[in-house]
């Protein structure tokens, strides 16, 4: 059973979107039509471009979309500059922004990065701990005197000092797969990031317990979990049939990746993991899909029209979800607007 702090109203359920650009001067333009079309929020990730210049644009080309990083990447930066960015990005949204953190895995860390790795559920913990005793002192006027295990903020002269924000403080939410992240995440953050590589199974037997476990070790405090959501839809049967053949390759490139078999051993689906990943390394991206089972694309995405599609989403999600990040199947853009209207009636 979940706690009473993990139970949330699908009155309050809101829908972001990804704001996917080929070029960071779109995204004024973006910002606006997702904006446009009802979404609540939009979010960017750590991809081909950095996640944050993106969304100072949409600040200032929107009015009520919250903006959210789902991901930046936490362990390739410093407290020090993540606090500063959130902080400017709550200013320029008139308090709409969201920091979003993840910390990637150990060989980008290391080697696109260089930076160090070690112990990440501590570390994203003591990250986050951080980046709140900075804002603390800017905003409420506090001496910075953070020294963890791996961190250390002790200076801050009146010259570095914003002040306080009117706009109040942002969020942060963290992204998490294992135990030890999850409940890391619960433990000092403000929201969780649910993959869209996952299953109700997993959410049941390994993320609410993990949750559970880091808010009873908290200070009572409101707790949003995002849940992406990947979506195969369409108006016909055609159309649906081609958004899971697309689904299933998505399925099957998360599927690849060592860190999500915990998924997979749910379900004892471990041992196609390594197959997904032999076919990766030999460049075979084209024969992934094949390996999904209709099985697997049903447990971890949702499938059909819009309407049936949405009341999958309320029934798997109703009892955990604050927001739902969709990762929509459709080339149709009418077929992503029916499936916004339809979630949000």
């Amino acid at each position: 059973m979940l706690t009473q702090k993990l139970i949330i109203k699908m009155t309050k359920i809101k829908i972001d979107c990804a704001m996917i650009t080929r070029d960071p001067a779109e995204a004024s333009a973006v910002s606006k039509r997702l904006e446009d079309l009802g979404y609540d929020g939009a979010y960017t990730f750590e991809g081909p471009h950095e996640p944050f210049l993106p969304l100072a644009a949409a600040a200032l080309a929107t009015q009520k979309l919250e903006l959210l990083t789902s991901i930046a990447v936490a362990f390739s930066r410093n407290p020090m500059t993540l606090a500063n960015l959130g902080y400017d990005l709550q200013l320029m949204s008139q308090g709409r922004f969201t920091l979003g953190l993840g910390s990637q895995i150990q060989p980008h860390i290391e080697k696109r990065y260089s930076m160090p790795w070690s112990s990440p559920a501590k570390r994203m913990q003591e990250m986050v701990n951080a980046i709140k005793a900075i804002w603390s002192a800017w905003h409420h006027g506090e001496e910075l005197n953070f020294e963890g295990e791996f961190y250390k903020h002790t200076l801050m002269t009146p010259f570095f000092n914003p002040g306080k924000n009117p706009f109040g403080l942002p969020k942060i939410y963290v992204a998490g797969v294992g135990p030890l992240m999850t409940q890391a995440a619960a433990e000092s953050a403000d929201g969780f990031l649910v993959h869209p590589f996952h299953t109700t199974k997993f959410l049941k037997n390994v993320t609410t317990p993990s949750l559970e476990k880091g808010l009873k070790l908290a200070a009572n405090k409101t707790f949003d979990v995002s849940v992406g959501v990947m979506i195969a839809t369409g108006m016909n049967d055609e159309e649906i049939s081609a958004a899971r053949d697309a689904c299933k390759a998505q399925i099957g490139f998360y599927g690849s990746t060592p860190a999500y078999k915990v998924v997979l051993e749910q379900h004892g689906w471990e041992g196609i993991q390594l197959e997904l990943n032999q076919l990766t390394k030999k460049g075979q991206w084209q024969d992934i899909a094949a390996l999904i089972t209709d099985e697997m694309l049903e447990s971890i995405a949702v499938s059909g029209t819009p309407v049936e599609v949405s009341k999958q989403i309320f029934d798997r999600y109703g009892s955990i979800a604050t927001r739902i990040a969709p990762s929509i199947f459709s080339g149709d853009p009418s077929v992503t607007a029916e499936l916004i209207k339809s979630l949000k009636s």
